[in-house]
């Protein structure tokens, strides 16, 4: 294990620590929030497994959140103990990432997004309308499915190990396949990489991250509809996140989950501007894409090396004569 991966684990085991402390410290409300912010922690460090380190632009994550959170609602109404139902929505996530996957994967940069989109649509649709699923109207969670404090310390330790596995991976051979097929999948090939095989494995974890994710959001909301877990601003919110942090790093999509989260908690308090979330975190998007397209992460980066680099020393006058 190389020092910058020990380093980065032993932060992740501290900010794990501070936030089960957390309820102690704070009251209900800010407690609720960083529930939301580790959620969102999730799903963002999720999608950079893929869109991040392999460059696969998808915008159809709600599916699979979605797949968590009717798992675990519909076996929690036959019966089943909804912590043992996070397994099982994992591992329908991860089997749904690979039959999109398959024929997806084909398809390159703008092409293989919008197909992305339409699966997710195409998801939310069939969910509205089938009837085991309680159509557009959603499911409620049966009665004594709901103990935040659990909940509260699951979503905390499945952030921390969102982190953990992308900070592993990076430094794992499927780390440096996924990088040479977001520089150069042509290339990649030639030198011998399965190139849909690793961005397989990628899709298949990362999906099993936000399916789990999913199942914690039914057990904390207890209720969800297709327009709430399928919602195309979700998936966009998710992809919007790394970017805005700095895709392909283990701290951008950190960074770019508290701001979102923070901005949407803070516009949701203010009835004129809850609808309106979007539109601010779309306008951070495009200054970031402007003028520092490797987010704040790169922002950070180019202030360190202007601000510590010294300078080049002087070359010294020869004398006359």
């Amino acid at each position: 294990m190389n020092r910058r991966l020990r380093l980065g684990l032993s932060g992740i085991a501290a900010g794990l620590a501070v936030f089960l402390v957390a309820p102690l410290l704070f009251e209900r409300g800010a407690v609720n929030d960083l529930w939301n912010v580790a959620f969102a922690i999730v799903l963002a460090s999720a999608w950079n497994i893929l869109g991040g380190f392999a460059g696969q632009v998808s915008i159809g994550y709600s599916a699979f959140l979605g797949i968590g959170a009717y798992t675990t609602a519909l076996l929690c109404l036959r019966g089943v103990d909804p912590w043992l139902t996070l397994p099982l929505g994992a591992l329908l996530g991860a089997i749904a990432s690979w039959i999109i996957g398959l024929p997806a994967f084909r398809l390159r940069g703008p092409y293989f997004t919008i197909a992305t989109i339409g699966v997710s649509e195409a998801v939310r649709v069939v969910a509205s309308g089938v009837a085991f699923t309680g159509g557009s109207s959603g499911v409620r969670m049966p009665p004594g499915t709901y103990n935040f404090e659990r909940n509260y310390a699951a979503i905390g330790v499945l952030a921390a190990a969102a982190v953990a596995i992308s900070a592993v991976i990076r430094e794992l051979p499927l780390g440096r396949a996924l990088s040479a097929v977001r520089q150069d999948v042509d290339a990649a090939e030639a030198l011998g990489v399965p190139s849909t095989r690793v961005k397989l494995i990628a899709h298949a974890i990362s999906a099993a991250l936000v399916s789990l994710a999913g199942g914690l959001f039914a057990m904390n909301f207890q209720y969800i509809a297709p327009g709430s877990v399928f919602d195309f601003r979700l998936s966009l919110s998710i992809v919007l996140m790394p970017i805005v942090g700095g895709v392909g790093t283990i701290a951008g999509p950190i960074l770019g989950a508290v701001i979102f989260s923070y901005l949407q908690i803070k516009l949701l308090s203010t009835p004129a501007l809850r609808d309106s979330y979007l539109f601010l975190y779309g306008g951070l998007l495009m200054l970031v894409m402007l003028f520092e397209p490797k987010g704040l992460v790169g922002l950070w980066t180019r202030l360190r090396r202007a601000v510590w680099t010294p300078s080049p020393p002087k070359p010294e006058a020869l004398p006359h004569g």
